[in-house]
């Protein structure tokens, strides 16, 4: 299993670097106001692949803490038993 894991990871590593030899040829973006930027296209992608995850990211920031608070005010409402056992309260089973 773990050369077929190993397998997969070489396949989609090959999979991208041909993909970025084959996309090599400039592009051109434009922006508001006459900018431009000028990259070959895999870089290209690459950019707005990562923007979109990082506004993903920031767009599931408000949902998260909304959730870690919650899950604090859940746990201060019903405290977890401690995690050991207070001394003569375990029961002796004859060891």
């Amino acid at each position: 299993m773990k050369y077929l894991t190993w397998l997969l990871k070489a396949a989609i590593f090959f999979a991208l670097f041909a993909f970025a030899l084959n996309n090599q040829q400039e592009a051109m973006v434009h922006f508001f106001f006459g900018t431009y930027w000028k990259a070959p296209l895999v870089l290209v992608v690459l950019a707005a692949f990562a923007a979109g995850l990082a506004v993903g990211a920031l767009g599931m920031v408000p949902r998260w803490w909304k959730h870690r608070v919650a899950a604090r005010r859940a746990v201060a409402a019903h405290p977890a038993p401690d995690a050991q056992p207070q001394l003569g309260t375990t029961p002796h089973h004859g060891l």
